[in-house]
């Protein structure tokens, strides 16, 4: 795990400024400052998060917003590795993508019986006011804990907008490199998608999803989409198995 300690020469400082200067004035949020003995301090360092919670690592892309993003999907151990697949809203891959098993609809996508704005797309004019996976539907949270969640419709916004991308192989794996302002990257896999009990677009397409619904209707959910043709923010069925890249929740 890469660290890197940042060192101050304290002891530098505290020798210019021992005549006028013998105490160490420490103090932490919420609590009361504690003095010390300039004598007493050896040194003084500010050491950097490592880049990972929860056993997962996180990159620094440096984004506006700071938002940390995962370097592999969700049931992926590596970058390269496709990981798992899931429908939107579902926490747990399956052998069968369709609207006949879909979690949150009774069989159809005029049916839906959660995240659902629109009566003619809900069960008997169902509607709920949700726009956003709550955290038990959301598959990076369930399957990584509560410092992981599927990014939000603005977070994929501000990647497509403010990185750069490259179609590439990396280790006998084709995907796009995503390259942050800071000029740091992550590999997203085109690892393609699942319809019914197909596995479609392998090495060819990318599928990401938000855990932000579509306005263009409760049935389909935000994504990321790219190919070695295309890279742009896209819609999809809920029901289609696609890839999950968390990112880390911002306090």
């Amino acid at each position: 795990m890469k660290k890197t300690i940042l060192s101050i020469l304290f002891l530098l400082v505290v020798g210019l400024q021992t005549a006028w200067a013998q105490k160490v004035i420490l103090k932490l949020a919420g609590s009361e400052p504690v003095k010390y003995d300039v004598s007493q301090v050896e040194y003084i360092a500010f050491e950097e998060d490592e880049p990972v919670i929860d056993g997962h690592e996180w990159v620094d892309l440096g984004l506006p917003s700071g938002t940390l993003w995962a370097t592999c999907n969700v049931g992926a151990s590596s970058p390269e590795e496709y990981g798992d697949f899931f429908a939107w809203g579902e926490t747990q891959p399956k052998d069968m993508y369709k609207w006949s098993t879909y979690k949150y609809c009774n069989g159809s996508d005029n049916t839906m019986t959660k995240y659902c704005n629109n009566s003619s797309f809900g069960y008997n004019g169902f509607t709920d006011t949700l726009t956003e996976l709550l955290p038990e539907d959301d598959a990076a949270t369930a399957n990584w804990g509560t410092g992981w969640q599927m990014p939000t419709i603005e977070q994929m916004k501000e990647l497509y907008n403010n990185c750069s991308h490259q179609w590439t192989t990396q280790n006998s794996v084709n995907g796009v490199l995503v390259t942050g302002p800071n000029g740091n990257t992550i590999f997203l896999p085109a690892a393609g998608n699942r319809f019914y009990d197909d596995h479609y677009s392998v090495g060819n397409d990318g599928g990401y999803w938000s855990r932000s619904l579509s306005p263009s209707g409760d049935y389909s959910a935000y994504l990321l989409h790219f190919s070695s043709r295309y890279w742009f923010l896209d819609s999809n069925y809920r029901y289609v198995g696609e890839s999950v890249r968390p990112v880390r929740v911002q306090n």
